[in-house]
Parts: structure tokens; sequence; C-alpha cells
């Protein structure tokens, strides 16, 4: 149970899986909840910051990238790796974290089971896929993974797969980095559309975007992006990008990875608050105070040093606050615009 003076917060994106992962294979669970761990997240500080709850990414990292941590062989490494295996691994761990929570944290497949786990302090896990590399053209594992509980999915990381490629270019540039959907993306767009799982725009270039936007039925959004006016990332969105996801009715979850807020592009930490206000001033320009919402990203990110960890929400929202928000506008951006848009996409 988080203190009772903390505002709630339900969050749109997060890496804790690939963490523990990573760094925790023998019991992640119990790491998860009984240690501190290294990264922004674990659930005594969460408790502390009155994060209650998100969507969880399941990422299946390079292989390049898991032989460096490892120090390993890249070669090996390559040869044996595995995205299904991964995902398996990973979608696993969350569901451990639930069976070992004592009651502490739920998987949640609807938006009353978020309200109530948010309303009891319980910590509400959505199980979110980014980066659909596991998955065959032919989609075979797809009904699987929503029966454990799927409600969300990102087709694209930074790299290609075969849905499509992902944004992958150099600050400062233009999200237009790639060639779209590929008729297998197509046709997963429209199997989200048929099971009703939020698609993510997050890591979608250009193309990809406007394709998207074209073939699906659902409110556009972007778990995890921010202003492409104000820090020309090409993972950040453009104003013509941010008003198809007004007309969608969808939402925009603020990322709080420094070099998605500053205007350097640079990772740095030693960047002010006030940045984060900044991109979200613009964003409730362009959308509207119902669609926007924050999406922090933690555990893959570089975030501001005044943030910290997850233990530094309450920091954003007092500065928040110092900039004029009122109460209620920041219930519809902790978690109150989180809940819209799943019931609408969700169709509960």
């Amino acid at each position: 149970m988080y203190a009772p003076q903390l505002t709630p917060v339900f969050d749109g994106h997060n890496d804790l899986l690939l963490q523990l992962w990573l760094k925790h294979p023998e019991n992640p669970a119990q790491a998860f909840l009984s240690q501190r761990l290294s990264g922004h997240l674990d659930l005594a500080r969460m408790r502390q910051g009155g994060f209650a709850g998100g969507l969880f990414a399941v990422f299946v990292p390079p292989s390049d990238y898991v032989a460096k941590f490892h120090g390993r062989d890249a070669a090996s490494e390559a040869r044996s790796h595995n995205p299904l295996l991964i995902t398996q691994q990973q979608i696993a761990i969350l569901q451990q974290i639930e069976a070992q929570s004592a009651g502490q944290a739920k998987i949640c497949r609807s938006v009353g089971e978020i309200e109530q786990c948010i309303a009891q302090g319980l910590l509400a896990m959505v199980l979110h896929i980014e980066g659909a590399e596991a998955l065959d053209a032919d989609l075979s594992q797809l009904e699987g993974w929503v029966a454990a509980g799927l409600r969300s999915i990102g087709p694209f990381w930074n790299l290609p797969n075969c849905f499509g490629s992902g944004v992958n270019g150099s600050f400062p540039g233009s999200p237009d980095t790639g060639d779209g959907l590929t008729e297998a993306g197509k046709r997963l767009i429209r199997a989200c559309n048929r099971h009703r799982l939020l698609i993510d725009l997050s890591h979608m270039n250009e193309k990809a975007f406007w394709q998207t936007a074209e073939l699906s039925d659902a409110p556009l959004v972007a778990t995890h992006s921010n202003v492409h006016a104000l820090c020309p990332q090409p993972r950040n969105l453009t104003d013509a990008q941010l008003a198809a996801i007004a007309q969608s009715d969808g939402l925009v979850g603020l990322n709080f990875g420094t070099a998605f807020l500053r205007r350097d592009g640079q990772r740095g930490a030693d960047m002010p608050l006030s940045v984060m206000v900044q991109h979200l001033d613009y964003l409730l320009e362009k959308l509207g105070e119902e669609r926007v919402a924050f999406g922090s990203d933690f555990d893959g990110i570089t975030v501001a040093e005044e943030l910290g960890d997850v233990t530094g929400l309450p920091r954003l929202l007092a500065a928040l606050r110092a900039a004029g928000y009122g109460e209620t506008l920041i219930d519809s951006l902790t978690r109150g615009n989180w809940l819209r848009v799943l019931k609408k996409i969700w169709r509960q």
C-alpha cells in the first residue's frame, strides 16, 4: 500500500522485466519484491513514489547487447539468440511477480481490475510487448499471449522485423526513417484490432504511423513519446502526428528520458524538471487535457537527476503544481486519461 498522501500514478511504459531478466536470472520476482534494485524500479520504491501500476514491457534486446552485458562472444550469442524464448521468459517473470507477491501485485486484463487495484493499493500490471521480433508472420503465438494477459503491443523497436522497421535515426532527425509496414505488419494491425489490443506507435517510423492510422479502428496511442518540435529526436512526434492522435481521441504518454526531452538531444541527467513541464504544456495544447499522460520508460532511459527514480514522482507532481496545474488535471495525467483510453480500446 502506498502512503495515502501520494497521488497514485498509472504509467504507460517501463522496462523492469528486461532488467530482471538480465540481472536477476535466478529469482527475478523475489529480487523485485524484496530488494532495492540498481535501476529505477522495485516494489518498495514504487510504494514510496506512488507508482500504482502501468504497462510492463516485454522486450527482446539485440544479441550484441546481451553478449556485451554478460561478457560473452558476440557471434556465439547471436547463434543462440532466441527471441521467442526470451519473450516467454519475461512473461513468466511477470507471472511470478504476481504469484509470489502475496496479493500485492496483479496482472490486469481489464480497466475494472486496474481500478480495483488502485483503490486497494495493489500494483496493477498490464502485459505489453515492445517489438514483435518473437512473433512470426502468421501471428501463430498471438492468441496464446492474449490468453496469458497481453493487452498491448508495439510492433517495433529500433530494428527491422518481419512486420516492418522502427524509427532508427540520429539526432536531429525526422521520423521518416523507413518503408513502413510490410503485408505481415498490416495483418498484425488488423489482428490487434480484432483482439482489442492497444497498438503502441512509439517506435513506428512515419510511414508505419500513417499506415496504422489508416488501418486501425482504435484510438492512436504512443505510450512513451515526446514532442519533436521541442526535441527533434526521430522517435518524437511531429505536430501532424499529434493532430492525428487528437483526431482519433487517442493519447500520448510523456517519456521521462532526457534524450527525448532536451533540446540538444543529449542523455545527460543535468536537466530541470521544467523541461518535462514544457513538453506536457505543448502536448496539452495540441491534444487537450484528456489525451496526455505519463509513459516514463523507467529502467530503459536516463532520467533527470532531480527525478532520480520512481521515488521522484511526487517531485514531478510538485513541479506541475508549481506551474499552475490543478488537481483535476493532475489526476487525469497520472491515471484518469490512461483508464479512459484503455476503456475505449479494450471496449469495456
